[in-house]
C-alpha cells in the first residue's frame, strides 16, 4: 500500500551524528518537526535551527517551498537564516583577515538563497557591503566575494537599485578603467554596472557619466570579459535617451566596435556560447533600431532637399547634363524619367515614399545603391527600361517595397527578446552592413523577376519569392555577404520551386477513394511511429535553462524519461552538459502515474507568477509544465520550439493522449506521404520500420527529422 501523499520519507543529516531516516508529514508546521529532529540528537533552541537541501544549492526550506521536497531528499540540519545572517554580518567586520575572508566566502554562497538575503539585508547587510566597498580597503579575493554577495543579494529585488551611492558607483566604475584588475573583480564590476543601468534611469546617468565606450571596448580583447563588456554595452546603448542613440553608434564606429566583436568575438579561437550569441543578437537589433526613425519619417513633397534626392537618382542613371531648356520639355522629359525609374507617381514620385514604413528609408538605400555600387544601379534601371513595357521590373516601386520587407525580416524597431540567440555574423562585417544588405537584395529581386518572367501584375507573387529566398538564405547563417550572395545563387526560382514541391503535401494527388482508403490505414502506423520515436527522444532527455535576473550565470537542469516509461527523472546541473546525463546524476523523480496533466503557454504556473509576466512572447510559445499529485508542478522552458514539441507530444502520449504539435502534423503529413509514394509504386521490399519494443536496453532516436523554424 503506498504512503500517503502527505508522507514524505527523508534522511537529515548533522556534522558528527548519524543521520535520521523520519518520515516528514507536510501537514505539521515545519518548527515541530525541526523541534523533534533536535531532540534526537539533544541540541538545545531548536528555533535557532532550520532544514536546507545536503545537495545542489543548498536553499533553505520554508513552509513555502516545503512543498517541493521528495521521497529520498537529503536535508541538513542548520543554523537558522537569522542566526546565520548574524553571524554572517558580525565576522564580515572583524578584524581578522583570515575570519573575514571566510566569512565572505560563505556569504557569497548563502546570498543567492532568498530567505537567507531577506533576513541579511533586513540586518542592513547590504548597506554594510557598500562600505567596505567604497572604502577601498579590500582587494583580490576579498573583493571578489564581496561584489558577488552584492550582487546576489541586489538581483532577489528587495531593496531598490536607487539606494545605491554616488561613491559606490565610483568605486565599482574604477574597477572598470584600471588597467591591472583580476579578472573576476572586473566580471562582477561589469555585472552590477549593467544591473543598475537595467534597473534604474536615474542610475543610467551616472554610469554613463563614469564609464566611457572607449573603455568597454578595450575590455573585448579578454575573453574572459568579453560577454560582461558587451552586455554593458547593449545595456547603455538600450537605456540611451532618443537623441543620444545615434550619438553613442557614431562613437563605436569610431572605436570600431564592429570590426573588434568580429575579430575577437565572432573569429575568436572560442566557440561562442548561449550568453554570448544572445548579446550579439541584442546588439545586432539595437543597432538596426537606429534606422526607424528614417523608417517612420514620410517625405515632405514640398522639401526640396529631399526633392533633390529623386534628382539625384534620375541624374545618375539618365545623365542629367543633358537636360533640355525648355520648362515644359524639361517636365515632360523628367516624367518619361521617372517612369523608367519605375516610380508609381511619374509626375511626383516624392509621394511614393509618404507611407510608413519604410518611409525615407527606402530613398536612403535607393541614393546608397546608385552612388556606392552606381554601375549595379545604372545596368538595372536601363535593363528594365529597355525591357517590354509588360516584363518590365519597376524599380522604384521594388526597392520600397523591398525596405519594407527587409524591416520586417530583422524586425527593426522591435525591442530584442529575451532568450533569442538569432545574430547573423554578417552584420558585423561591414559598417554599412545594413545598406550593403539591401544592394544584395535588390540585385536578387531583379533577377528572380526575370527567372520569372513577370508582369506588373505578378509584383505581390515576385515579392513573396524573394521574402522566401531571404529567409531561407538567412536561416544557413552565412558568415559573409559573399557566401550570402553565393547562397542566394543556389536559391533561384527553380530552387524554390522544387523546395516548395518536396515541402508540400499534395492533396489534389491523393483524393481518390483508394488513396483515401490507404491513408486511414498507414496514419496509425505512422503515429505509433512517432509516439515511440518521441518516447526514445524522452528516454535521451533534454537540457533545460532556468529562468533568472541574470542570463550570464546561467543555471541548467536535465530531465529524462526512464527506459520502462515509468519515471521522469530529473535534476540541477552546473553547466550545459555535453551529451547524455545519467540517471544517476538526477536525484529527483515523478513516477508518470502520478502525472494529471501538461499545460502550456499562459496556462503554466510559472507563467502567471509576477516575474513571468515580464516575459516576452517568446519564451511564453515554449513554456509547458507537468502537473501531478497532490498539487505540485514540474515547470520547463524549452531551448526551442523542436524541443518544445517532442516534449508536450511525447508527455500527451505517456498520458494516453493527442499529440497535436505542428511537429507532429509536419512528420505526419511528410512519413504518410513517403509511405504512400513507396507502396503506390510498388516497391514491396522498403516498408515502414517497426517500432522497438516497449523497453529498449538504451535510448535510441529513428533516423526521421524534420526541420522546424
Amino acid at each position: 500500500m503506498p504512503p500517503p501523499a502527505d508522507i514524505v520519507k527523508v534522511a537529515i543529516e548533522w556534522p558528527g551524528a548519524n543521520a535520521q531516516l523520519i518520515e516528514m508529514d507536510q501537514k505539521r508546521p515545519l518548527s515541530s518537526i525541526i523541534r523533534e529532529v533536535c531532540d534526537g540528537w539533544s541540541l538545545s533552541g531548536a528555533e535557532q535551527f532550520a532544514l536546507r537541501y545536503a545537495d545542489g544549492p543548498q536553499l533553505y526550506i520554508t513552509e513555502q517551498s516545503r512543498g517541493e521536497i521528495k521521497n529520498g531528499t537529503i536535508l541538513r540540519l542548520a543554523i537558522s537564516p537569522a542566526r546565520a545572517a548574524r553571524q554572517l554580518l558580525e565576522r564580515i567586520q572583524s578584524h581578522g583577515i583570515d575570519a573575514r575572508l571566510e566569512a565572505l566566502k560563505e556569504l557569497a554562497k548563502l546570498s543567492a538563497d532568498p530567505t537567507f538575503a531577506a533576513e541579511f539585508i533586513n540586518m542592513e547587510g547590504i548597506g554594510t557591503l557598500a562600505r567596505l566597498v567604497e572604502s577601498g580597503t579590500h582587494f583580490g579575493e576579498m573583493l571578489a566575494f564581496t561584489l558577488t554577495a552584492f550582487l546576489e543579494l541586489m538581483d532577489h529585488g528587495i531593496v531598490s537599485w536607487d539606494l545605491i551611492s554616488l561613491s559606490f558607483i565610483k568605486q565599482i566604475a574604477g574597477y572598470v578603467n584600471q588597467p591591472m584588475v583580476d579578472v573576476s573583480i572586473l566580471q562582477r564590476s561589469l555585472a552590477i554596472l549593467e544591473s543598475m543601468v537595467l534597473n534604474s534611469h536615474s542610475l543610467y546617468h551616472r554610469v554613463a557619466q563614469e564609464i566611457t565606450v572607449g573603455q568597454l571596448i578595450g575590455h573585448l580583447s579578454n575573453q574572459e570579459i568579453q560577454t560582461y563588456a558587451i552586455a554593458l554595452i547593449n545595456a547603455l546603448f538600450l537605456k540611451a535617451p532618443e537623441d543620444r542613440r545615434q550619438e553613442m553608434a557614431s562613437t563605436l564606429a569610431q572605436k570600431h566596435l564592429r570590426s573588434i566583436i568580429l575579430n575577437h568575438v565572432i573569429r575568436g579561437n572560442r566557440p561562442i556560447k548561449a550568453e554570448m550569441a544572445h548579446q550579439l543578437y541584442v546588439l545586432q537589433v539595437l543597432t538596426f533600431n537606429l534606422l526607424e526613425e528614417r523608417m517612420m519619417t514620410k517625405m515632405d513633397p514640398n522639401d526640396q532637399t529631399q526633392r533633390d534626392i529623386i534628382f539625384e537618382l534620375r541624374r545618375i542613371a539618365f545623365d542629367g547634363e543633358n537636360d533640355p531648356t525648355g520648362t515644359e520639355k524639361r517636365k515632360a522629359m523628367y516624367t518619361k524619367d521617372y517612369k523608367m525609374l519605375g516610380f508609381t507617381n511619374h509626375v511626383n514620385p516624392a509621394m511614393d515614399f509618404t507611407q510608413t514604413p519604410p518611409g525615407m528609408l527606402a530613398l536612403d538605400n535607393m541614393l546608397y545603391l546608385a552612388k556606392v555600387h552606381q554601375d549595379t544601379y545604372i545596368r538595372i534601371v536601363l535593363e528594365n527600361s529597355s525591357r517590354e513595357d509588360k516584363h518590365e521590373c519597376p524599380f522604384g516601386r521594388c526597392a520600397i517595397e523591398l525596405t519594407r520587407m527587409l524591416c520586417e525580416i530583422l524586425q527593426v524597431g522591435e525591442l530584442p527578446n529575451e532568450g533569442c540567440n538569432d545574430y547573423h555574423p554578417m552584420f558585423f562585417t561591414h559598417d554599412r552592413a545594413w545598406e550593403e544588405f539591401f544592394c544584395v537584395c535588390i540585385q536578387l529581386l531583379n533577377k528572380t523577376w526575370k527567372e520569372m518572367r513577370a508582369t506588373a501584375e505578378d509584383f505581390n507573387k515576385v515579392m513573396q519569392v524573394v521574402r522566401e529566398q531571404i529567409t531561407r538564405a538567412l536561416a544557413m547563417k552565412p558568415s559573409s555577404l559573399d557566401q550570402l550572395k553565393n547562397k542566394l545563387r543556389g536559391l533561384n526560382y527553380s530552387e524554390i520551386l522544387r523546395l516548395r514541391q518536396s515541402e508540400r503535401m499534395s492533396q489534389d494527388d491523393f483524393q481518390s477513394p483508394p488513396i483515401i482508403e490507404l491513408r486511414e490505414r498507414i496514419q496509425p502506423e505512422i503515429l505509433e511511429l512517432i509516439k515511440q520515436q518521441r518516447f526514445n527522444r524522452l528516454c535521451e532527455g533534454s537540457c533545460f535553462r532556468k529562468l533568472g535576473n541574470r542570463r550570464r550565470q546561467e543555471k541548467f537542469w536535465f530531465c529524462r524519461l526512464s527506459l520502462n516509461h515509468k519515471v521522469l527523472h530529473y535534476g540541477d546541473l552546473d553547466e550545459s552538459p555535453q551529451g547524455e546525463v545519467p540517471f544517476e546524476l538526477l536525484s529527483d523523480k515523478i513516477p508518470v502515474s502520478d502525472i494529471k496533466s501538461v499545460v502550456t503557454g499562459k496556462d503554466c504556473p510559472h507563467m502567471k507568477e509576477k516575474s513571468a509576466l515580464k516575459q516576452n512572447k517568446e519564451v511564453l510559445e515554449l513554456a509547458f509544465s507537468v502537473l501531478y499529485d497532490p498539487d505540485e508542478t514540474l515547470n520547463f522552458v524549452a531551448p526551442n520550439k523542436y524541443e518544445y514539441c517532442i516534449w508536450t507530444d511525447g508527455l500527451c502520449a505517456l498520458l494516453g493522449r493527442e499529440m497535436g504539435s505542428d511537429l507532429t502534423r509536419s512528420d505526419l503529413d511528410t512519413l504518410i506521404s513517403m509511405e504512400m509514394k513507396l507502396r503506390l509504386l510498388d516497391l514491396e521490399n522498403i516498408t515502414i520500420p517497426e517500432a522497438p519494443p516497449p523497453v529498449p536496453k538504451e535510448p535510441s532516436s529513428y533516423n526521421f527529422t524534420y526541420n522546424y523554424s
